[in-house]
Parts: structure tokens; sequence; C-alpha cells
């Protein structure tokens, strides 16, 4: 079952990869990462809480380890490797692993300001994309294709997932966790005792909302305050009526983001947020507080999000997660783009070293064990499905996801990081504003545009 979907995407994930060749700033200016702000002020009290000093060294054999591992499943997933290395391989190589684990959106910031203070940690999780190309530009992620085969990685890790780490022919991430592509989730028990039905089509999936509206539902649990949760349905209406050749072609310089797919998505958003499909003040609404996943437990009628929200469900809400079901984004009547595209990664995080010799062989060591299968059942077990050839899933939420997911003719990288950070956070911020209404999707779409054309400019 996982064959035949690898075979559909090794060759556009070569493709994105190789999209990302070249694509680095100048180092003055490559001190960002992918979906960070470019601004890379720190605070006072940020200092305090965090000394720089003393998780951006090592201190003899200290490596540290930065990561967004602060709930569960997370904290269990990522130390029990940490742990393991630190009990059994330590007393013999004389290192040990030093874990820091912050909040998503902090840890964006806090890793750029980091990276522009020359100060960037030993490993660190990233999404790749167009952020990886400006850590390998700026050196801050090391070659690690002899390490990969040295270790027998090729054998385990589906051949798209390590595609999409690569550049030039060369890796520099490790892909750990999960598949995460973008999908609805809902309450089965609650829809099948309101009547409702599945929506194949965006016309359908409207008069389902319109259905909801009418018992007293808000439709859509969204919490876009972080502004990526939001741009999942801006890059999902694009790629329904455009396809996701929009995106790429806007990248390598031959097709613009200012066209009838992007004023499609920017007025149905709008259009969605004037009828109230969106919860009020949804740009307030934070998804690391778990706002949106509240919404839904609450009574929303479904949750547009990443396949990491499965183990989140899992590990918070049993009950809810008994009931738990998934479908893809519905298709658009009358377009001529491939409707079975999906949204999302082939690996929910990636790991990239900024160490070299022996430390960086003992840290390469560590994250090996992701993809043991003691680890892999973990992950499994707790609600993921990792990018591992071997993994498979009977969870149903999951059953779900891959009717569909083996499915797609491809995975469009999200674009926050398929761009170049500079680019991504132009989206995100833009795309921010049609939720509001703020904007029009006209001067959404030049803003974008504009801040593209900038980067290919500078980056000829």
């Amino acid at each position: 079952m996982k064959k035949k979907f690898l075979g559909k995407l090794v060759a556009l994930t070569l493709v994105a990869a190789m999209a990302f060749t070249g694509c680095g700033k100048q180092p003055e200016e490559a001190k960002t990462d992918d979906g960070a702000a470019t601004e890379t002020t720190e605070t006072t009290e940020e200092k305090q809480e965090e000394p720089a000093a003393e998780e951006t060294t090592s201190d003899g054999g200290t490596i540290s380890f930065w990561n967004i591992a602060t709930d569960e499943p997370d904290k269990t997933l990522y130390t029990w490797a940490v742990d393991k290395y630190n009990n059994e391989d330590s007393a013999t190589s004389g290192f040990k692993i030093e874990q820091v684990p912050t909040v998503n959106d902090q840890y964006k910031e806090k890793l750029a300001v980091a990276m522009g203070a020359g100060e960037c940690p030993d490993m660190y999780t990233n999404w790749t994309g167009g952020g990886l190309g400006e850590y390998v530009k700026s050196g801050y992620a090391k070659d690690l294709t002899e390490l990969v085969d040295k270790y027998g990685l090729r054998d385990k890790y589906m051949e798209a997932s390590l595609a999409q780490a690569t550049i030039d022919g060369k890796i520099y991430a490790i892909p750990i966790k999960s598949n995460s592509i973008a999908c609805f989730f809902y309450d089965k028990k609650m829809w099948k005792e309101k009547g409702y039905e599945v929506p194949k089509t965006i016309a359908e999936l409207e008069a389902l909302c319109e259905k909801m509206k009418k018992d007293g539902i808000t439709p859509f649990a969204l919490a876009n305050q972080a502004q990526w949760t939001g741009s999942m349905y801006y890059m999902y209406l694009v790629a329904r009526h455009g396809g996701p050749e929009i995106v790429t072609k806007a990248f390598d310089g031959t097709g613009s983001l200012v066209n009838d797919s992007t004023k499609f998505a920017g007025d149905k958003i709008r259009e969605w947020a004037e009828k109230g499909y969106f919860p009020e003040g949804v740009n307030s609404l934070s998804p690391d507080n778990g706002d949106d996943r509240a919404l839904l437990y609450q009574g929303a009628g479904m949750m547009l999000h990443g396949a990491w929200q499965v183990s989140s469900i899992k590990s918070e809400n049993e009950e809810f997660y008994a009931n738990l079901g998934a479908f893809p984004f519905p298709s658009l009547d009358g377009s001529s783009a491939d409707q079975t595209a999906v949204v999302g990664t082939l690996g929910d995080t990636f790991i990239s070293f900024n160490c070299e010799g022996e430390k960086l062989e003992e840290a390469f060591k560590m994250v090996t064990m992701y993809s043991s299968d003691e680890w892999m059942k973990m992950d499994i077990d707790s609600g993921n499905l990792p990018p591992l050839k071997a993994a498979t899933s009977e969870e149903p939420a999951w059953q779900d996801i891959l009717s569909f997911l083996n499915s797609a003719s491809s995975v469009q990288l999200w674009w926050d990081q398929y761009l170049p950070p500079a680019v991504a956070d132009v989206h995100k911020s833009e795309t921010q504003k049609l939720f509001d209404q703020s904007a029009e999707s006209e001067a959404v779409a030049q803003a974008q545009q504009d801040a593209m054309d900038k980067y290919l400019a500078e980056n000829k």
C-alpha cells in the first residue's frame, strides 16, 4: 500500500528539493528560518528565562539539541532517544545530549535569533523547504549523506522523505515522527447524530456549513493567531483551482502568484469569513494553546489541520479520539487541476546538525534511534505514522488518512516551508488578513508576489 504511494511521490519531491538549490540569501541575510519573523530582537525576559550562552554552545562533551517537544506525546517520543543515548552511549563516547524544548512558534523566532548571533545549536528540528536551503547556504546544516549510508538509513526511510531533505544530491536533515498532511478532522458520532455526510466537493462543503450554522454549530475550528494554520485553507483552495504548480512556478520564476487561482482562494476565504464559518476572533486564537482542538471538542463542525493532530487528540481526549474521523479537502467542480493532491510533508519535523567530526557522528547516532523498531512502535502507538518503510497503522483515524493519502497524485509541501523564509513570512501575514477581511484578495496575492520578485532579484 505504501509502495504504491511512494512511487507517485518521488518525482515531485525530488523536483521540490532541487528547487531549494541556490535559493539561500547572502550569509548576512540568511539568519531566518522557515516561518520565523525576520526580526531577531530578543527580549530581556527571554534572555533571563533561557540564557543563550548555556543553550547554544557545547561545553566539552555536551551536544545541544533544540526541538519543539513541549507537549505529549512529543515529550516522550523525543526524550526516549535522548535518555537512551545518555544512559547507554555517553560513558563510552564522552558526549552527552542536552535537550532544549521550546513551544513551536517561539521556537522559530528563537532559532532565528540564535543563528543571527552565530550561536546555532549542535542539533535542531526544522521543516526543510526554503528554510533548509537558507541553513545550508549559511553553513548551519552539515552534509549527512555519508552518515546516512554508513548507518543504513536509506533502507529504513521512505525515499521521498529523504528526498525532501536533499539539496544538490546531498542529504542535510533526517525526517522523524510522522507523515503530516493537512486534512479535515471531525467527530463521527456527532455527525451521525446530526445526519451530516462527508462532503466530496467544495459546493457540498459550503452546503454542510450552512446546515451546521442553522444547528448553532461553528463549521470550522480554526485558531489563526499563528497564521500558518489559516494558510492551509489558502493553499488547498489554490491547489484545487489551479494545481500545486501555481507555487512551484512562482518560485522558479516562470509563473506568478497573482492569478485567477489565488483570487479564487482569497475570495472564498473572505466569503466564508463573512458568512460566519470561522469562530469569532479567529486571528486571536492560538494553536499552541490548543484553542482549535478545544473548539472541536466543544462541538465545532470540523478542523482543517495537520495529521499530527491525531496523536495530540489521542493523548489529551481519549473519549473524543474514539470517534475521530478524517477526510480530504473537497474537490472543486469544473476545475482541470488534479483534485487528489494533498498539502503536507513526509516527516512531521526534520533534524539538522551544526557540528562536525566525532561530535556530529555521535549526535547522528542518537538520531538513528528514531528509526529503530522500538521507537517506531512507540510512535505508532502514540497516534503517529512515521515516514519509515516498515510503518503501518490500524488506528481508525490513520486508516481514514491512508485511504486518500495513498491515492494522492502528489504532496505539495506547505507554502510557508517550501517558500524562502522572507516570502513565507509575507505569505502568512497577508493570508491572515483574509480571515478578518482587512485586505482584498488581489492585494494579498500582489504582496506575496512582490516579496517573491524581491527575493528572486536578490538571489539570481
